[in-house]
């Protein structure tokens, strides 16, 4: 027997979510109202596992069992059994099903909006008018958000790809009736769920909301159910105190969920609105990959462990995936510990240096290696940097690879959009993100970080003598915790300006001009850079290996002088996004979904909501300063019947004002981070800004 404790999540098993809805529909009136009580009060009941029966302890005379499928899932109402006099309509079996995690389902492939979608006549008119141009960058247009349409290649797929089957030009468009009713079922959970916020959302909204993802499930909108099941997960996540808040995935899960369920409903005829369900592929023939680097992982619910990258000859990327509870001690040990793909075992430190020949590889729609029956993997040698797809990780400039992570007009989460720019695959539907290559010399320190500048790219850069470098960014740490070896590697660079080092990493989507590091390297062509031993293979993985005084050159000059036609200077670089005058509407859009309609209306009523409004108008974000204001008078507003009372607010309309300006956030977000980048600064100079003019449009959603 194992007794969960109140900062441990009881040791349940997975259930289907058309599972739970149907318990709580299934009960009346009056114990819905306690059933959230009830789920509360089983984080300290005692749960037994036996022949993988699950049993629960919830009274003197209520038992409940749970039987799960071969898979580990509960899939079935016949599946949870109660002992009660009341059950299958007891409290106890719908409380336990709402504390057992919601199961994982094939969730539909990130995909991108194109540029007609919510401009063209199949969108509804009210949210045509929702999402204006943000301010940062109008490129877009006054009437449309254009998103960069990326269509994916197939690695060669042994069996039916991921990507989604595209239409014959007269072949009947748009979604069909039944999709259309799904839509609305899912904007009007949804919207409730909004209008509650976290606090107020209970096991009865949530099993709505659950209900309505297995209807949308059922009439294959794959993209919104997984929309739903996000936003689900999210709020549990949200509302627990032991767990880290999660409220920028809520907030990106919501927005999505919205967008797509409101131009659903409205008919639009786009079929990435549809998604589409990921399954692992088998690549023809053998891969050949090469070790690139570890990176340590420490996630929520106490799990840590390591990631191995690789790459193939074409430039695509996968990962070796050790990942379990452990927390950051499993993180630091997990960087040397054994990896097995079936009958082959090595090491990650290995691995990474090296490389593998894998026949009947099996590959996840992340990239990630599986050791499913038929792989057989062989150790091979690896390659340096230098030589390892040199033409689609270090030889091209900074301000390109942003250009693609970052597009001027991103909106929604598009998961791994515009990450897959090198490999000729600009979604790169089964491979991994790639990481961002760059040659940098260190500048100063800036508490954890580095200030940095980009050297030329190319391998003749040092041929003239002293190149001069770019303008500059920061380099950050990809974890601070002690356990890790990053904060000790980044002291260490950081006390030698002037150094040149090859870094390989990821940016980072919350603070602009920022490149979390993973690991370092020598430059090619220079004597300022690093002398790593030879088992190193010209490489220091930054969270495993330590960096020592004799990997350093003896004399290193001093860093470069900033040249007048890059930047003015550190101190208008690097800067948090916290900066821009954008916080003061996620403020909005976030309170809104943390504390529901009523405290997005109480928030709005005063002289600071005034003030925020007029700060953006000051600042040239007209359109933000009339959102949040509407959004405000929205979330206040309450209709009368025909005798004079308060008949309760329309859900629609605050979901809608809300959307228009999440969506707006984040588009004006995407463009500060992209325009913020060393070579972006002045790429739209002559682009006007004034979107005072789209207003009016914005306004007639209230209409």
């Amino acid at each position: 027997m194992t007794r969960s404790g109140t900062t441990n999540p009881l040791p349940l098993p997975p259930v289907a979510p058309e599972v739970f809805a149907s318990a709580v529909e299934s009960l009346t009136t009056r114990l819905r109202g306690r059933l959230d009580a009830a789920v509360e009060a089983l984080t300290a009941a005692p749960v037994t596992a036996e022949d993988g029966t699950f049993a629960v302890r919830c009274g003197e005379d209520a038992l409940v069992t749970l039987t799960p499928d071969p898979s580990g899932t509960v899939t079935d109402t016949e599946q949870a059994h109660c002992t009660c006099l009341l059950a299958p309509r007891c409290l106890h079996r719908a409380a336990v099903l709402g504390a057992c995690p919601i199961a994982v389902t094939e969730p539909a492939r990130p995909v991108v909006i194109a540029p007609s979608v919510l401009s063209g006549p199949g969108a509804a008119a009210e949210l045509t008018g929702a999402v204006p141009p943000t301010e940062p960058d109008c490129s877009a247009g006054p009437d449309r958000i254009a998103i960069a349409d990326r269509s994916a290649e197939p690695n060669q797929l042994a069996g039916p790809g991921p990507e989604p089957a595209r239409a014959p030009a007269d072949a009947p468009t748009g979604p069909t009736a039944a999709q259309i009713r799904a839509a609305s079922g899912l904007w009007t959970a949804a919207a409730a769920v909004l209008s509650a916020g976290t606090a107020g959302t209970g096991a009865v909204l949530e099993a709505e909301l659950l209900r309505a993802a297995h209807t949308a499930r059922l009439t294959g909108l794959h993209r919104a159910e997984a929309a739903a099941l996000s936003v689900v997960r999210c709020l549990r996540t949200t509302r627990d105190p032991y767990s880290p808040g999660r409220l920028t995935e809520l907030v990106t899960a919501l927005r999505e969920l919205l967008l797509v369920a409101h131009l659903l409903k409205a008919g639009n005829p786009e079929p990435a609105l549809i998604g589409a369900v990921r399954r692992n592929h088998r690549p023809n023939g053998s891969l050949r990959l090469y070790g690139v680097c570890r990176e340590p992982v420490i996630g929520t619910d106490d799990l840590g462990g390591v990631v191995t990258h690789l790459i193939d000859d074409d430039g695509r990327w996968y990962t070796l995936r050790d990942v379990q509870p452990g927390g950051p001690a499993r993180a630091r040990r997990a960087g040397t510990a054994l990896v097995a793909i079936r009958s082959f075992l090595s090491d990650h430190f290995r691995v990474s240096r090296g490389g593998l020949i894998i026949s009947g590889a099996t590959v996840s729609p992340e990239g990630r290696l599986l050791a499913e029956r038929g792989v057989r993997a062989t150790f091979a040698a690896g390659r340096p940097w230098s030589e390892a797809a040199p033409a689609t990780v270090f030889a091209r400039p900074l301000a390109e690879s942003t250009a693609v992570r970052f597009p001027a007009s991103l909106v929604g989460d598009l998961g791994g959009a515009g990450d897959h720019e090198g490999t000729g695959d600009p979604e790169g539907v089964g491979y991994a993100r790639p990481l961002i290559g760059c040659d940098v010399e260190i500048a100063a320190t800036d508490g954890e970080d580095l200030l940095v500048r980009e050297l030329p790219c190319g391998g003749d850069a040092f041929a003239d003598g002293r190149p001069n470098p770019g303008a500059p960014f920061r380099l950050a740490p990809a974890h601070s915790h002690p356990a890790l070896a990053h904060s000790a590697n980044f002291r260490r660079l950081g006390a030698r300006p002037g150094l040149r080092i090859r870094v390989l990493g990821r940016l980072d989507p919350d603070r602009v001009t920022t490149l979390r590091a993973l690991a370092v390297g020598p430059v090619p062509g220079t004597e300022a850079t690093l002398r790593l031993p030879d088992d190193w293979r010209g490489r220091a993985d930054l969270g495993y290996d330590v960096l020592l005084s004799d990997h350093f050159p003896p004399d290193i000059p001093s860093p470069s002088p900033p040249s007048p036609s890059t930047s003015p200077g550190f101190s208008s670089w690097a800067a948090p996004s916290a900066d821009s005058p954008l916080w003061r509407v996620r403020r909005l859009v976030e309170l809104a979904v943390t504390g529901g309609r009523r405290i997005a209306a109480e928030s709005t009523r005063g002289n600071d909501h005034e003030g925020h409004a007029a700060v953006l108008r000051r600042s040239g974000l007209v359109t933000g300063s009339d959102l949040i204001t509407a959004l405000g008078a929205v979330a206040g507003r309450r209709s009368l019947d025909a005798f004079g009372r308060h008949s309760g607010a329309d859900p629609d309309q605050y979901a809608t004002r809300w959307l228009a300006t999440a969506v707006y956030l984040a588009a004006a977000e995407a463009n500060l981070r992209h325009g913020t980048w060393p070579g972006h600064e002045h790429a739209d100079t002559d682009t006007d800004t004034d979107t005072s003019v789209d207003t009016d449009d914005s306004r007639s959603i209230d209409s």
